[in-house]
């Protein structure tokens, strides 16, 4: 969604609500369920132009421990400054990144760009389906929580099996 931030330079309006959907990418293999959902208003205050957005979106992934389907919702509140070109410093705006909301030369505020943005940085690389969730058995691959699957705790290293029989042959 792009808005237009013309009336609140102008001094017309001192805030503009949003209340949107935007279909998201697909993320780190994360499929969403549902479009995303942001609500928010961008207010001013004397010149101090803020953008605060809510955003939340279901989503279906794998946990990255035992590949069961886990079903979450990302939600997150993220604020920025909404400032003109040129009003900000280029290095500060590199440096602060995730302060600020850059008008384009027509007025126009690209609010897309900053959600994707956000949840891009924010949205979890590791997707569990619980905290305690014990994974899987690296050897053959049942799911731990279901309970002993009979394979060794300990597995011998193939390189170092020579010298295991030889300690075995000099104990008898």
């Amino acid at each position: 969604m792009t808005l237009d931030m013309r009336p609140m330079l102008r001094g017309e309006v001192t805030s503009l609500a949003l209340d949107y959907r935007l279909t998201p990418m697909e993320i780190y293999g994360v499929r969403f369920t549902d479009d995303l959902h942001a609500v928010g208003e961008v207010t001013d205050n004397a010149g101090y132009m803020r953008l605060t957005l809510r955003i939340s979106v279901p989503y279906v992934a794998e946990c990255a421990r035992c590949l069961d389907e886990v079903e979450g919702e990302f939600e997150e509140l993220f604020e920025r400054t909404v400032v003109t070109r040129g009003a900000v410093d280029e290095d500060k705006l590199e440096e602060s990144v995730d302060e600020y909301a850059v008008l384009d030369e027509n007025g126009m505020l690209d609010v897309d760009d900053e959600i994707v943005e956000t949840m891009t940085l924010l949205f979890p690389k590791k997707i569990l389906c619980g905290e305690d969730c014990p994974g899987l058995c690296p050897r053959c691959g049942k799911p731990k929580r279901e309970g002993d699957c009979g394979c060794p705790e300990k597995e011998i290293d193939p390189r170092l099996a020579v010298l295991k029989k030889l300690l075995d042959n000099s104990e008898k």
